[in-house]
C-alpha cells in the first residue's frame, strides 16, 4: 500500500514539474493506476500538494539539521546546506510553482519549519557579522533562498542551473562578501 502511495507521489512530482496543471488522472495514468486509486490516497489535489510539500520540508529540515550539527560558520552551514539541498530543491521545484497559485496558503503554512530554521542560520550569521544585518533574519534567509529557488528553477533555453552561481548569488544577498563566497565554494570537497 505505501509502496503505491510513495510511486504515486514519484510520479506526480515528475508529472506536476512538466505541467503544474496536471490532473488527477494525467498523475493517475503516468502511475499506471487508475484515478480511484489515486484518491484512495489522496481524496483531492489539495491533500497530493500537502503530502509532497510534507515531503519536501521532512527533506529540508533533516539537511539543514546536519549541516547545523558541524558547528561551522553560519557562511560555511549555508554553502553546505545549498550543495546538500540543490538536488532537493531542483525535485521540488514544482512547488514553487504551484506556492504562486491557488495552493499557496497550505505550501506556505507547511513551509515553517524550513522558514525557521533558515530564519535562525541567518540570524546565527548576522550575529557573528558573517551576515548583513540591513534586514531581520527571517526576510534576509527567505531573500537569499529564493534566489536560491530562482535560479534552480530557471527555464532559460540551452542553461543548466548552476549551483555554484546560485550558492554565490544566494552569500552575496546575506552580505558575504565575493571573495569570501568563492573561498567557501573552492573549499567545498
Amino acid at each position: 500500500m505505501n509502496e503505491t502511495r510513495d510511486r504515486i507521489l514519484d510520479v506526480a512530482l515528475d508529472v506536476l514539474g512538466d505541467n503544474p496543471d496536471a490532473g488527477m488522472g494525467d498523475i493517475a495514468a503516468a502511475a499506471g493506476v487508475v484515478r480511484r486509486t489515486v484518491y484512495g490516497h489522496f481524496p483531492s489535489r489539495l491533500d497530493l500538494i500537502r503530502t509532497l510539500t510534507e515531503r519536501a520540508v521532512a527533506e529540508m529540515t533533516d539537511v539543514l539539521a546536519e549541516v547545523n550539527a558541524a558547528a561551522a560558520e553560519a557562511d560555511a552551514t549555508w554553502v553546505a546546506f545549498i550543495a546538500r539541498i540543490w538536488p532537493v530543491t531542483h525535485r521540488y521545484r514544482v512547488l514553487l510553482a504551484l506556492r504562486r497559485g491557488e495552493y499557496g496558503e497550505a505550501i506556505h503554512s507547511l513551509l515553517g519549519p524550513v522558514d525557521e530554521l533558515l530564519a535562525d542560520l541567518v540570524k546565527r550569521g548576522q550575529d557573528s557579522s558573517r551576515f548583513a544585518q540591513h534586514l531581520p533574519a527571517g526576510i534576509l534567509s527567505q531573500v537569499a533562498y529564493g534566489a536560491v529557488f530562482a535560479i534552480a528553477t530557471s527555464d532559460l533555453p540551452n542553461e543548466n542551473p548552476d549551483p555554484r552561481a546560485a550558492t554565490i548569488t544566494s552569500l552575496l544577498m546575506l552580505g558575504v562578501p565575493e571573495t569570501r563566497a568563492v573561498a567557501l565554494l573552492d573549499d567545498q570537497p
